[in-house]
């Protein structure tokens, strides 16, 4: 039987993942795949974030700068104006709710923690910013560890695998490794949706998910109204929640422990029915 680590200590405050939860994704950025520009004012991303956390997140994953594919950089000041001065606000008003940083960049790390976020969310799986790690292990943050193919600009030009489940399954055994030897051991991973793959790779990856428990951490899924969806039921960004659902329920079913949603009731829902399914029979 495989062991899982489903805790993590989060600046003194224990985040239990032994039951399923939902990471509520709030973007202060005007460029995000589907909710961009929609919080930027500070007051209205506030109001979302308490709203979320009603409907039953416990974590709010707050970027400062989209990576959807072909997306450009921004300036490190500019993330840091967009992420650190809400984070505070949040924090303050639900101090009951757990904060990532949505972020590679180690110096927007450092601020956002100074704010109150507890938890560091890489897409880069620490290759953009060598000081990264540096800064996790540091500030003794929990890491969510994601695979993306290339970088946000060049990603989805051509991926390619020999064997996708294989690949980032050694990507994920060969990382851990390395953040354990810096003294980081509240590690979260996430196969990385849509960063890097083609349509059937997402799903060969949902498919055989459970693989991934392997690992010996949590496991984190981000398919939230993205094209992998869209593509398959035919519809746009904003009319693919219920296929979004099917596929939260698909990743539960196959080990995720953390679903990171636009939609939190929605996920919350999915939640519910899995695990009365799981307790009754």
């Amino acid at each position: 039987m495989i062991t899982r680590n489903t805790t993590l200590n989060c600046k003194g405050k224990l985040l239990d993942l032994s039951d399923p939860l939902v990471v509520g994704i709030l973007n202060r950025t005007p460029d995000s795949f589907f909710d961009g520009g929609m919080y930027n004012d500070i007051n209205l991303a506030l109001e979302k974030g308490i709203k979320m956390v009603e409907e039953g997140a416990t974590i709010l994953d707050i970027g400062g700068m989209s990576t959807r594919p072909g997306s450009t950089e921004i300036s490190v000041q500019e993330e840091i104006d967009r992420t650190s001065p809400f984070i505070e606000k949040l924090a303050q008003a639900v101090p009951e709710v757990f904060i990532s940083i949505d972020t590679y960049r180690s110096q927007v790390v450092k601020e956002a923690y100074k704010a109150g976020a507890h938890i560091v969310n890489d897409i880069s799986a620490g290759n953009l910013d060598p000081e990264l790690f540096n800064t996790v292990s540091e500030l003794k943050m929990p890491y969510i560890l994601m695979h993306m193919q290339n970088t946000p600009v060049d990603m989805q030009k051509q991926p390619e695998y020999d064997d996708v489940v294989v690949e980032v399954l050694d990507f994920f055994s060969f990382t851990i490794d390395r953040l354990n030897k810096m003294g980081i051991y509240d590690i979260i991973i996430d196969p990385g949706f849509g960063f890097g793959k083609t349509v059937e790779h997402n799903y060969q990856l949902l498919k055989y998910l459970e693989s991934f428990k392997l690992c010996g951490v949590p496991i984190m899924v981000g398919l939230s109204r993205k094209s992998l969806i869209s593509k398959v039921i035919g519809s746009k960004a904003k009319d693919s929640l219920e296929g979004t659902t099917a596929a939260n329920m698909i990743a539960l079913q196959n080990g995720a422990n953390l679903l990171r949603v636009h939609d939190v009731k929605a996920a919350m829902d999915c939640i519910k029915v899995f695990q009365y399914v799981q307790k009754v029979f």
